[in-house]
This record gives structure tokens, sequence and C-alpha cells, in this order.
């Protein structure tokens, strides 16, 4: 791959029927992070995973951020069209459909962004913990892409209004949206788990 790559990791698919996924670390987190989280909500999928390219304090993060909530948004968008080329070309180089991307945290942000900026990239989306990435994000159309949001109802770092306002972005740029509060926090839950692998189950019979 180019120089423009990523780190990752790549695990081929075991089945056929399973969409790739594209497996999006939280702050700290590297291309190892996510893949066994990958193989319980969907064991045949293609497992695509980056790290992250930005340090903060030594820890990978997919962009920079100002302070806690506050992101530096003229990065989002660089560091979002980067990760789309490196899709693309992972796709070529794997032989890949559109992934699903499944974000964890900062992970959840980027795939967020990268929705809302390069809706053709993603198939759709698991976003676990995620924000709002840009205040004012272009008009995207989404068409129907399926996004599972899970929030925790006592995360200490995303208020509940700031999920509600992008499930409500991405539902206003036509992405079919299924937003869920749960009784955690920033971590994720077994709840977490048995939901994203009931919907991305949902998803792969329905493009069957």
């Amino acid at each position: 791959m180019t120089e423009n790559s990523f780190i990752h990791r790549f695990e081929p698919a075991h089945d056929a029927g399973s969409p790739p996924l594209l497996l999006l670390h939280g702050t700290g987190g590297d291309e190892n992070d996510l893949l066994g989280l990958g193989k319980m909500i969907s064991p045949g999928s293609a497992l695509l995973s980056p790290r992250g390219r930005v340090l903060e304090h030594g820890m990978p993060r997919f962009f920079r951020r100002l302070a806690e909530g506050v992101f530096d948004e003229e990065d989002v968008r660089r560091r979002a069209r980067e990760l789309g080329d490196f899709v693309a070309e992972a796709r070529q180089r794997y032989g890949l459909a559109a992934p699903v991307a499944v974000g964890f945290s900062n992970g959840a942000n980027i795939a967020a962004a990268l929705l809302l900026l390069q809706p053709d990239v993603l198939a759709g989306a698991i976003l676990l913990r995620a924000m709002v990435p840009l205040s004012d994000p272009p008009k995207a159309e989404l068409g129907g892409k399926p996004i599972l949001l899970l929030s925790g109802q006592a995360d200490p770092i995303v208020p509940a209004s700031n999920s509600a306002r992008l499930a409500a972005q991405l539902s206003e740029a036509g992405a079919s949206v299924t937003h869920k509060i749960l009784p955690a926090g920033h971590q994720l839950s077994q709840a977490d788990v048995a939901l994203a692998r009931d919907w991305i189950g949902n998803v792969a019979a329905e493009a069957a």
C-alpha cells in the first residue's frame, strides 16, 4: 500500500455472506483492539483494522482534538479523507465489498465523519459511544444506509443531547438509524455485543 497508508491488520472472510467490517479503535487503542469484538459480532466477516495515525500523549487516535469533546474539525475532515483513501486501496488489494464500520469512541467519531463526508465509502456503521464529529457537516445523501448507534446512559464523555443530535444528523441525511441508549457508561457492555450481533445479522440477511 502507499505511503498514505495505515498500519493495519487484515483477516480474510470465512463466510462470503457476511459483510466486511472496518474496525476503528478508541483513543489509545491499536489495530489489534477490536479484532475480538469483530469476531464476536460477525464471525464470518473479513476484518480490516487500521491504527489511527494521530498521537495524543503517545496514544493513537484517528484525529486531533483541542480538548475533551472539542474536535479539531479541519483535522477531522483531512483524516476522514485519508481513511477513505485507505479503505478504497484496501478494497482493491483484498477484494472487498464496501465495509460496515464498527467504531468505538474516537473510532466511532471518525466513522460518523466518513459517513457525512464520503457516503460511498461505507455500507453502514455500528457507532459505539459516538459524538457529533462536525458542527456544520456538508449535505450528505446516505440513501437508507443502515446505522446502529449505541449510547451509554451514564456516559461521562458523551452527553445524551450530543448523541441524539448525531442520530438526527444521520437520519436527516437519509440513513436508516437505530439509536439505543443502554444502562452503561463509556465502556462497552455485553448488551452492546448482543445488539451489534443481532443488527449485523439482520443487515446481512437483508443484503442476501
